[in-house]
């Protein structure tokens, strides 16, 4: 047994038995997030950008626009990109090299939860059908691991997006100097739920992340309708489980979709 392992046993007995007592370690309610602070406009060169902070969680997500060609089988359609980046500066359990499970998964539930919503107006983002097409990049970055990165870099990605200005295209395609907003369609907003022994909490910190036997990730549009779920651990939900975290990611998704369409509005000011 490594040290790490060690350390993550006696956590989960320290957490399960606040848990049995309705606690959780940081004092929060078994429903309550984590403060939500949300900076966009960090990246001055990109198309858009925010930084997330979500308790000492910190990521920052940056939105560059291309152009380029559109896949065969959608060639009316933009193409978009999502990219996680993981680096051991953010958390002594992440390591240097390639993308591992952990940044892959991550990813492409950021990824889903935004095509599938859908959250991009992919149709608008064609310059000519079935040869040039804006190509949308999604870069996150893990700045500071706390837990439940699914949340924060699904806000920030989001929050980015909306607040994005792309350049205005002349009749042959090229950029001109002036700026539009991208067209987005509806806000998807990710609510992570943790479940250790019985007990199922939303936004896991690290050490309850840890600690865990189930995750689920729900992610919900403007109309409270799930387009995208994911569910991680060894542990099981049940379906009463998995239908009472939906109802309470429509509820939260609400509340942090209405802040992130409020910056929006006074980046547009």
């Amino acid at each position: 047994m490594t040290e790490i392992d060690l350390i993550s046993h006696i956590e989960k007995d320290y957490i399960l038995n606040l848990a049995k007592k309705g606690e959780r370690e940081d004092g929060r309610g078994f429903d309550e997030h984590r403060e939500l602070i949300l900076q966009p406009g960090i990246i001055k060169k990109a198309e858009g950008s925010c930084l997330a902070s979500l308790g000492e969680t910190k990521v920052l997500a940056g939105i560059k626009v291309d152009r380029g060609e559109p896949f065969p089988d959608t060639p009316n359609q933009a193409v978009m990109t999502t990219n996680s980046e993981l680096i051991p500066l953010a958390s002594p359990f992440f390591q240097s090299g390639p993308p591992g499970e952990d940044s892959v998964e991550l990813s492409r539930v950021v990824d889903r939860g935004i095509r599938e919503a859908p959250a991009l107006d992919m149709l608008s983002l064609v310059i000519k059908e079935g040869e040039l097409v804006r190509v949308v990049f999604i870069d996150l970055h893990m700045l500071d691991s706390d837990g439940n990165l699914f949340d924060a870099s699904n806000i920030a990605a989001v929050t980015a997006l909306r607040t994005a200005k792309i350049s205005v295209l002349d009749e042959e395609g090229n950029p001109t100097e002036d700026l539009i907003p991208l067209s987005m369609l509806k806000t998807p907003i990710s609510c992570t739920f943790a479940k250790i022994g019985e007990n199922i909490f939303v936004d896991p910190s690290q050490n309850e992340e840890r600690s865990l036997d189930a995750r689920l990730t729900v992610v919900t549009e403007d109309k409270g309708c799930i387009c995208a779920m994911q569910k991680g651990g060894d542990g099981q939900f049940s379906v009463d489980e998995i239908m009472d975290c939906v109802k309470k990611s429509i509820k939260m998704g609400k509340r942090i979709r209405k802040t992130i369409l409020d910056i929006a509005k006074k980046q547009d000011l």
